[in-house]
């Protein structure tokens, strides 16, 4: 694809660690992706909706509220559509297709067979990894992929085919592509890695704080752009051929200012080009990960089709760089190599951005073979994901599941959290206060340093209502402070023992369809002191890791 719409030429020849050469259309290379893009809308809209954007999403989607079931047309409109995004100058990257592609061919091997809704989430688990350990040549980052983000149950009956098959795709792959890391490290560099000073390791964690906070601008900045491109332009058609028509206008820029076009397609030979030590210029280092970050943003968010993974490899690598330099230059003594720093801002990029720690750490170690880097990519790993975390729960890939109603699980848990009394995961602080105190007083609380707690509100000495944490958030976040407490309290409540098995406690939601349970010493309670503790619907769901459909069984229709 990129052969067809850059040259004119019908040829699979292509080095992805070597810039691309000049088109021959000029000026013209801007409509390049506006062409390539129309393309990709007709594609998506007319076969397959869901092979718009990243794919992740709309695997997970899949495992959690469509039963594993993914339509076969998307492996060829997903294979196609994103081939075409890339190839036509789009920023973005192709694990998020083989992702999808991958586990398509799961679910559908899966549907063919006829096998029980278990075996069919294995397989879709299984499809991804290997397209991940294919894609890159890593096949044991596609086994932890498939367990850290698409494996809803962890045992040898699942964890055997993910194995089986990311073993077979990274052989099938070394047959045609040959057995290289993704990215060439020399060798002298590698022997560099076995001497690290203490102040090296003090200077990688603070790259992994720096790493955690870009992964948050990478993550944010898509959705923004997608919510104003959405606003802004109604028309599928005509908001992705602006989009693409920006991404045309940046990499004309670079061509004719730099010699190459740096951000379009997948990057890798950029990325090549920081762990060589080509790029020193700190203010071009800059200029290159704030414009991938923006044709990124806007070749998904107007509506193109790829992945998030390359373009964060992409971001990590420029900013590791760009770290290395400024560390240099400020503390000469301290070392650092800005191949090195580059491969460590790529494992905190993918850490922060998809969740995906343990993954991002092995996968880049597997990408260089430098396995004396490995002890520093869990130092940055880590503390990236650690600072996204602190701040968000959410994900590049659950956000948008998120948007929709659609709770995807941090952790899977063992039956044992089931067992266990409802009293046991009471975290969040209990205040018993009068129906007519406002939210201010609330606040007068609050500002003492308090978490924010849910409220029992009471009509003499029983209790009437509840007023759960999320809303006080929310009401103190609009300044609604004045109004009685009891105007936006909900009666929405159950009462049981608080030694209620969460298993029970689960029961009981379902059945009542209600938001929150009351766990009381004595049930039902017959004094406001009798409570205990307040349990909202998302508070189970935090603690067990369930999927939303089982507490809200309508919630999935």
């Amino acid at each position: 694809m990129h052969n067809a719409f850059f040259f004119g030429q019908i040829s699979s020849s292509f080095d992805d660690l070597q810039h691309s050469a000049a088109s021959f259309w000029g000026l013209g290379v801007v409509l390049v992706p506006v062409l390539g893009g129309l393309v990709v809308v007709w594609l998506v809209r007319t076969f397959a909706p869901e092979a718009k954007g990243h794919g992740v999403p709309e695997v997970m989607d899949a495992i959690y509220y469509g039963s594993g079931v993914i339509r076969p047309v998307v492996v060829l409109v997903k294979a196609l559509a994103s081939s075409i995004s890339i190839g036509s100058g789009g920023s973005v990257g192709r694990e998020g297709p083989i992702i999808q592609i991958g586990a398509a061919f799961g679910s559908s091997l899966a549907q063919w067979l006829r096998l029980q809704e278990w075996q069919r989430l294995g397989l879709i688990a299984a499809g991804a990894g290997a397209g991940i350990a294919a894609t890159f040549n890593t096949p044991v980052g596609g086994i932890l992929f498939a367990i850290e983000l698409m494996l809803v149950e962890v045992s040898a009956r699942t964890l055997v085919p993910v194995m089986i098959a990311t073993g077979t795709a990274a052989f099938v792959s070394r047959l045609f592509l040959g057995d290289y890391p993704s990215f060439i490290i020399s060798q002298h560099i590698i022997n560099r890695t076995m001497h690290q000073s203490a102040g090296a390791y003090a200077a990688y964690v603070l790259l992994g704080l720096l790493a955690g906070g870009a992964g948050l601008l990478f993550t944010s900045s898509l959705y923004w752009t997608e919510a104003r491109f959405e606003r802004w332009i109604k028309n599928p058609y005509a908001r992705h051929a602006a989009g693409m028509l920006g991404v045309g206008l940046v990499i004309y820029f670079m061509i004719t200012f730099t010699g190459h076009y740096y951000v379009e397609g997948v990057g890798y030979a950029t990325v090549q080009d920081i762990l060589d030590g080509v790029i020193t210029q700190p203010g071009f280092l800059l200029l290159l990960l704030l414009l991938k970050i923006l044709t990124f943003s806007v070749t998904l968010g107007s509506g193109g089709s790829g992945g998030v993974f390359s373009p964060s490899l992409y971001v990590g690598a420029v900013l590791g760089g760009l770290y290395a330099v400024i560390a240099n230059h400020l503390l000469p003594g301290i070392g650092i190599s800005m191949t090195i720093a580059a491969a460590l801002g790529m494992a905190g990029m993918v850490a922060a951005s998809t969740g995906a720690a343990v993954t991002g750490a092995v996968m880049i170690f597997e990408m260089t073979s430098d396995y004396h880097i490995i002890i520093p990519l869990i130092i940055v790993a880590s503390l990236a994901f650690g600072v996204r975390r602190l701040i968000t729960r959410e994900t590049i890939y659950t956000r948008k599941l998120i948007r929709r109603g659609h709770f995807i699980p941090e952790a899977r848990h063992s039956n044992l959290y089931l067992m266990r009394p409802a009293g046991e995961f009471m975290e969040t602080p209990l205040i018993r206060v009068k129906g007519n105190r406002t939210l201010a007083d609330i606040a007068v609380l609050l500002h003492r340093g308090r978490e924010i707690p849910h409220i029992l509100v009471l009509e003499g000495t029983q209790p009437r209502a509840v007023l759960t944490a999320p809303r006080v958030r929310e009401l103190l976040r609009h300044r609604q402070t004045s109004t009685p407490i009891e105007n936006f309290a909900s009666e929405d409540w159950f009462s049981v023992p608080v030694d209620c098995q969460i298993y029970d406690l689960v029961a009981r939601f379902r059945a009542t369809h209600q938001e929150c349970a009351l766990l009381c010493r004595i049930d039902p309670p017959l004094h406001h002191e009798d409570v205990i503790a307040i349990v909202t619907i998302e508070d189970v769901l935090a603690y067990t890791s369930l999927p939303m459909r089982l507490l809200r069984p309508h919630a999935a229709q």
